[in-house]
C-alpha cells in the first residue's frame, strides 16, 4: 500500500487561526507583530459540533538539540506543563481541564512542537490564560526536572524498541527524542541543563515560529479579543527559515543492514533520500509514486511477490515522521514483511523492485493516474469526516507552518499540478547508489562482526554488497512480464448525491437505529443519516458460525479460514480502500465481524463481491503455507509488550472459554489444509447475521443487501442455545488475588501492575447509574492519581486508570508501568492512593508517625473535595456525555457497540448524563467504601502483575502475601462461580 503524506514544517506565515461555531467562518488574526489571512469555510468543519480546543505549534523541534544535550526539546515540552509564574502549581493546567470536561497532551517532531487541548466550551478563556503561560512564564523547576527527565527516558525507549522504521537513524533518533542518558551525562559533564532549558525557550519561543489555533462557540470579535488580551505578553521575534541545505549523503552507500528484533519478524527496509519536497504539495510527486510502488493490485510488486511465497506485505511512500519528511530530505522507503523463505531471497526481491522501477521509468507517465488521485483527493476533502476538537486544532496549527493561507486546510488533499518531468527526476533517484537496505528479523546471527548502537544497545552488522550486485540493480537486463501497471479503478464514486428518506417518522426513529429485518437467520437495524449529510454509510455484520470456539482447534481452524479469505480477497479489497472505501474482516469467539464503511455508491458493490468469494471460498495449498506461518509468528509476538501482557492475563482469568496462546501454538503445528477445507462447509452450514447499516442509504437499499446475505448464504440459522457465550468469572467476597507472570521478552525493563476492581453485573434496576457512577469516579480520579504516581513519585512513564466493561461487568483498573520499580512496589503505592491503611487512620482518629509517607490518599481526597468542584466535574462528564459526536463513523460506532453487547439502549449516553446530573457526592463516596473499601465483603481485588527482566521475579513467587495467589489457573477457574452470561 501507499502511505499517506505527514505533517512537517516548513517557513509559512504567523498568525492564529480562530474558529467560531457559530459563525461558520475561520480566519487567522494578529499575533504579535504577524501576517493575517482569511480562510475559506469547507462548509463542514464543526459548524454544529459544541466542543473547544486550543493548540500552538512551535516551528521548533529536536533538530534544534545543542550537541551536547541531546533530548533537550522534547525534554523542554516536559518541562512546560510544570507550572508557570502566573499558575505556580505543577497540575493546575491538567487539573483544570479534568474538572471541566477536558484533556490535553503535546508532542516533539524533528522541526516543530505541538501543544494542544480541549475542554468543555464554557471554560475555554480560563483554560486558555493558564495555556498561554507555557509561553510567557514557565518555571522550569530544579525539582521538577530530575523527576521528568526519566518521563523523557520512557519516551524515547519504547519509540526505539517498536519503532523499528526509524533505524534507518539511530544517531537522529537520538537526536530527535533524546533520553535520560544523553541528558544525564551532559549533566555529568558540567552542563547547566536548567540554563540551557531556558535558553532555548527564550531564543525559540516566540511569535515569529508559533501558530495558535482556538476553536470555539463564541464569535470571531470575541474570540480573537481573548487571543490578543492572554497572548500579548508572548514575545515578539522574527520569521525564521526553517530551510537546511542539503548536507550530502546521509548514509554509506552500498551497504546491508542486518538488526536485530524483539519480536519474531522479518522486515526488509530499502531506503532511498530525496530533497526536500515541502515546497512541491501541489504536484504530490511522491505520492503518485508510492501509489504505484506500494500497489496490492494485479501486475503490482506486492501481488507477483506474494504468490511467489516470499512476503506477506508492502508499504512504500515517505512517512509522517519529521525523521523521513524533514527540510534536510525526504526519505522514501519501501517496507516489506518477508516469509520465512522471503528472508533468503532478499537480493533477488531487490532485483524485482529494481525492474519494477525500470518498468516506471521506461514506460510512458500515466497522467489519468494521477488524475485517480486527484479525484479521490478532492472528494475526501469535500466529504472529508470530522475528527475530535483538539486533534483537529493540533493538526491545523501544524499546518501553519507548512502551508500558505489558502492551502491550510486543502494542502494535504490537493493534486493540482500534473508535472511528468518532475516524477522523472525522482525516478531516476531510485537507483543502488542513492540506497539502503535495512533487515530486521528475529534470526539475527551474531556471526561476523556485530555492532551495538551506544544509546539503546540494538545490535546490527553491516555488510558490503557486491559491486556486481549494484551493478545488476542499477540496469536490470530485463523486466519480469507479469509486472504492469495497474488497470482503472471501478471504486471511485462519481454520484455524490445524499439520500433522502420520504417516509414520516418519529423523532426517536430519526435519532437512533430502528430494527427493519427481524427474521430466524438474520436481523438489520438501520438508521438514515440526517445529521452529516455526507454520501458515506457504514455497514457492520456480525456473523455467528457453527462451532467457531467450541475448543481451540476450532478457534484457530476459523481464524485461519477467516485470514485466508481476506487473503484471497485483497485484491479487490485493496482497490476499494484507494477509493475510499474501507474493509474490515475479523474473527471473534465465534463470530466474523465484517464492516464496509466509506463512500456510499459502491458500496453494496462491494459487499456483493465479498460474499460471492465467501460463498465458494476453498483455500489454496500455497497460501495456506503462508498463512499458517504468519499465525505462528503473530502468536509468538503475542504479549511482547508487557501492558497487552497485563491486560491479556486480566481476560484470561475473568473469561470462561479463553484459548491460551501457548495451546494455540502447539495445537497449530499439526494442522493441515485437508482438515481446514473439511471444516469450513462445516463452519458455514448454519449461521446467524446481525447488522446495522447506518448513513447514505435507504430503507430499500439495506433490504437489497440483506437479500445479498440470503442470497449467498441459504442455510438454516444458529439456534440460540448453539451460539458462543462468555461468561465472566465472579470475584467471591473480599476477594484479593494476585497473578505473577514473567514478561515474556527477556530483555524487557518495563515491569506493570494492573489492578482491577470488580463492581457488579449490568442489571436493568441500576445499569445507568452504576455506568454513571464509574465514570464520575474515573473523571475525578484521573488527574490526581497521574499527578501523584506519574509527576511526583514519577513511578513511571505510564499511569492510568479506568472504567472496564467486561461482557456486561462493571470493573474498574488502576495501571502503572515502570523501567524502575518492581510490581510489589508500584502495586503498594496504588494501595496507598486508593485508600489502604489510612483509611483506618482516619476513621480512628491515630495520627500517623510517617504522615508524609503516604503522601496522597484518595479517601481524604473525596472526602475534603468541595462541592463546587464535584459539580465541575459532573459538569465535565455531562458535556462529554451530551457532546454531538464528531463524525458519522463515531456515531455509528457507538450504536454497534450496543448491538455487539446485546443491550440495545441507543440512548444510553442520554440516560446516563440525566442520572449524574441527579448525583451527591455522598453517593459517591457510598459507592466507593462499598466497591474500594478493604473492609467491604464487596471489595474485590485481581491484580496482574508483570515482572520485568531486572525486577527479582523468582524472589517474588516465593514471598509471603495476604493475597491469594492464582497459579494454577484451571483448578481456580473449575472451582469459580460464573456470572450468567448476557452477550
Amino acid at each position: 500500500m501507499g502511505l499517506r503524506p505527514g505533517w512537517c514544517p516548513s517557513r509559512r506565515i504567523l498568525g492564529s487561526i480562530l474558529q467560531s461555531n457559530r459563525n461558520k467562518l475561520q480566519q487567522s488574526s494578529k499575533w504579535r507583530g504577524g501576517e493575517s489571512c482569511k480562510l475559506p469555510n469547507d462548509g463542514k468543519m464543526r459548524a454544529e459540533h459544541e466542543g473547544a480546543a486550543a493548540a500552538v505549534c512551535v516551528g521548533m523541534g529536536s533538530f534544534s538539540d545543542p550537541y551536547e544535550a541531546q533530548g533537550l526539546a522534547h525534554f523542554l515540552e516536559h518541562m512546560l506543563f510544570m507550572g508557570s509564574a502566573a499558575f505556580p502549581d505543577e497540575n493546575e493546567y491538567d487539573s483544570y481541564l479534568s474538572k471541566h470536561g477536558g484533556s490535553s497532551n503535546a508532542y516533539t517532531e524533528t522541526q516543530h512542537t505541538c501543544y494542544h487541548f480541549d475542554v468543555k466550551p464554557d471554560f475555554l478563556k480560563a483554560a486558555l490564560e493558564r495555556f498561554s503561560h507555557f509561553f510567557i512564564s514557565p518555571l522550569v523547576k530544579g525539582e521538577a526536572m530530575e523527576r521528568e527527565v526519566l518521563a523523557v527516558d520512557s519516551v524515547s525507549r519504547g519509540c526505539f524498541i517498536f519503532g523499528f522504521g526509524s533505524s534507518i537513524f539511530t544517531d537522529i533518533l537520538y537526536r530527535m527524542k533524546g533520553n535520560k542518558k544523553s541528558l544525564m551525562e551532559a549533566m555529568e559533564n558540567g552542563v547547566d541543563l536548567r540554563g540551557k532549558i531556558v535558553k532555548m525557550f527564550e531564543d525559540n519561543y516566540h511569535g515569529g515560529v508559533m501558530k495558535l489555533v482556538v476553536i470555539g462557540g463564541e464569535s470571531l470579535d470575541i474570540l480573537e479579543s481573548w487571543v490578543l488580551e492572554l497572548f500579548s505578553d508572548v514575545k515578539k521575534g522574527p520569521l525564521t527559515n526553517q530551510e537546511t541545505e542539503d548536507e550530502g549523503p546521509i548514509w554509506n552507500v552500498g551497504k546491508l543492514y542486518r538488526l536485530e528484533a524483539v519480536k519474531d519478524v522479518h522486515i526488509l527496509e530499502i531506503s532511498w533520500k530525496l530533497p526536500c519536497l515541502h515546497k512541491e504539495y501541489l504536484k504530490k510527486s511522491e505520492d503518485y509514486l508510492a501509489h504505484l510502488i506500494g500497489h496490492e493490485g494485479r501486475g503490482s510488486l506486492h501481488f507477483f511477490l506474494k504468490r511467489k511465497g516470499w512476503i506477506t506485505s508492502v508499504s512504500a511512500g515517505v512517512g509522517d515522521e519529521g525523521l523521513l519528511r524533514s527540510s534536510i530530505a525526504y526519505i522514501f522507503s519501501i517496507s516489506i514483511h518477508l516469509t520465512d523463505s522471503g528472508l533468503e531471497k532478499i537480493y533477488e526481491i531487490v532485483g524485482f523492485i529494481y525492474q519494477y522501477l525500470k518498468l516506471l521509468r521506461e514506460t510512458p507517465l500515466q497522467e489519468w493516474i494521477f488524475k485517480e488521485l486527484q479525484d479521490i483527493g478532492y472528494m475526501e476533502f469535500r466529504f472529508v469526516e470530522e475528527q475530535p476538537q483538539d486533534d483537529y486544532a493540533a493538526e491545523l496549527a501544524a499546518n501553519l507552518l507548512l502551508y500558505p493561507p489558502e492551502h491550510v486546510i486543502y494542502g494535504e488533499y490537493s493534486y493540482e499540478d500534473w508535472d511528468a518531468e518532475k516524477i522523472g527526476f525522482l525516478l531516476r533517484l531510485f537507483i543502488p547508489e542513492n540506497m539502503r537496505i535495512d533487515i530486521l528479523s528475529k534470526s539475527f546471527t551474531d556471526s561476523g562482526d556485530v555492532l551495538c548502537e551506544p544509546w539503546f544497545g540494538a545490535k546490527y552488522t553491516e555488510e558490503d554488497i557486491a559491486l556486481s550486485m549494484m551493478n545488476l540493480w542499477r540496469d536490470p537486463p530485463g523486466i519480469e512480464e507479469s509486472l504492469h501497471l495497474p488497470l482503472k479503478n471501478e471504486f471511485i464514486p462519481v454520484n455524490f448525491s445524499v439520500r433522502e428518506s420520504t417516509m414520516s417518522t418519529n423523532l426517536a426513529c430519526e435519532l437512533y437505529p430502528k430494527c427493519i429485518l427481524d427474521e430466524p437467520l438474520m436481523k438489520f437495524w438501520y438508521k438514515l443519516d440526517r445529521t452529516f449529510k455526507l454520501p458515506r454509510a457504514n455497514t457492520y455484520f456480525r456473523i455467528n458460525l457453527k462451532g467457531a470456539y467450541e475448543s481451540v482447534r476450532s478457534c484457530l481452524l476459523t481464524e485461519l479460514f477467516v485470514l485466508l479469505l481476506k487473503d484471497e480477497l485483497n485484491e479487490t479489497i485493496y482497490q476499494a480502500s484507494v477509493a475510499k472505501l474501507d474493509t474490515s474482516i475479523s474473527v471473534s469467539g465465534d463470530r466474523l465481524e465484517l464492516k464496509v464503511y466509506g463512500f456510499s455508491e459502491k458500496l453494496p458493490l462491494l459487499v456483493s463481491k465479498i460474499l460471492a468469494v465467501a460463498k465458494c471460498f476453498s483455500p489454496k495449498d500455497d497460501r495456506f503455507k503462508v498463512i499458517k506461518e504468519d499465525v505462528e509468528r503473530t502468536l509468538r509476538n503475542t504479549n511482547m509488550k508487557p501492558l497487552n501482557h497485563a491486560s491479556y492475563l486480566r481476560l484470561q482469568v475473568l473469561c470462561k472459554s479463553f484459548w491460551d496462546v501457548g495451546d494455540k501454538l502447539q495445537c497449530l503445528a499439526d494442522l493441515s489444509i485437508a482438515e481446514l477445507r473439511t471444516f469450513i462447509p462445516r463452519l458455514l452450514s448454519q449461521l446467524y447475521i446481525e447488522a446495522l447499516c447506518h448513513g447514505n442509504l435507504l430503507e430499500e437499499d439495506v433490504i437489497s443487501i440483506s437479500k445479498i446475505f440470503g442470497k449467498c448464504f441459504s442455510v438454516p440459522e444458529i439456534p440460540l442455545e448453539m451460539r458462543h457465550k462468555e461468561n465472566i468469572l465472579c470475584l467471591p467476597s473480599g476477594a484479593n488475588l494476585v497473578r505473577d507472570v514473567c514478561s515474556k521478552n527477556k530483555l524487557e525493563t518495563n515491569s506493570v501492575v494492573e489492578l482491577y476492581y470488580q463492581i457488579e453485573q449490568e442489571n436493568v434496576g441500576d445499569l445507568v447509574k452504576h455506568k454513571g457512577l464509574s465514570d464520575l469516579f474515573d473523571e475525578i480520579v484521573q488527574e490526581p492519581l497521574f499527578n501523584q504516581l506519574r509527576t511526583k513519585e514519577q513511578l513511571g512513564y505510564i499511569v492510568e486508570c479506568g472504567p472496564r466493561i467486561t461482557y456486561r461487568v462493571f470493573g474498574f483498573c488502576f495501571c502503572v508501568q515502570s523501567s524502575k520499580y518492581d510490581p510489589a512496589y508500584l502495586q503498594d503505592r496504588i494501595d496507598k492512593f486508593v485508600g489502604g491503611l489510612k483509611y483506618f487512620l482516619v476513621v480512628l482518629g491515630i495520627s500517623a508517625p510517617n504522615y508524609s509517607e503516604w503522601a496522597f490518599q484518595l479517601w481524604i481526597f473525596l472526602e475534603t473535595l468541595d462541592n463546587g468542584s464535584f459539580e465541575s466535574f459532573k459538569s465535565g462528564l455531562i458535556a462529554k456525555l451530551l457532546e454531538k459526536d464528531p463524525s458519522l463513523t463515531y456515531e455509528t460506532d457507538r450504536f454497534w457497540n450496543q448491538v455487539v453487547d446485546k443491550r440495545y439502549m441507543f440512548d444510553l449516553a442520554e440516560k446516563e448524563a440525566e442520572v449524574v446530573g441527579s448525583m451527591n457526592k455522598s453517593e459517591l463516596i457510598e459507592w466507593y467504601s462499598l466497591y474500594f473499601g478493604k473492609t467491604s465483603p464487596k471489595c474485590r481485588r485481581l491484580a496482574i502483575r508483570v515482572w520485568g527482566c531486572n525486577t527479582g521475579f523468582k524472589g517474588a513467587e516465593s514471598q509471603k502475601t495476604s493475597m491469594q495467589k492464582v497459579t494454577d489457573l484451571a483448578a481456580f477457574k473449575t472451582s469459580s462461580d460464573f456470572y450468567p452470561s448476557l452477550c
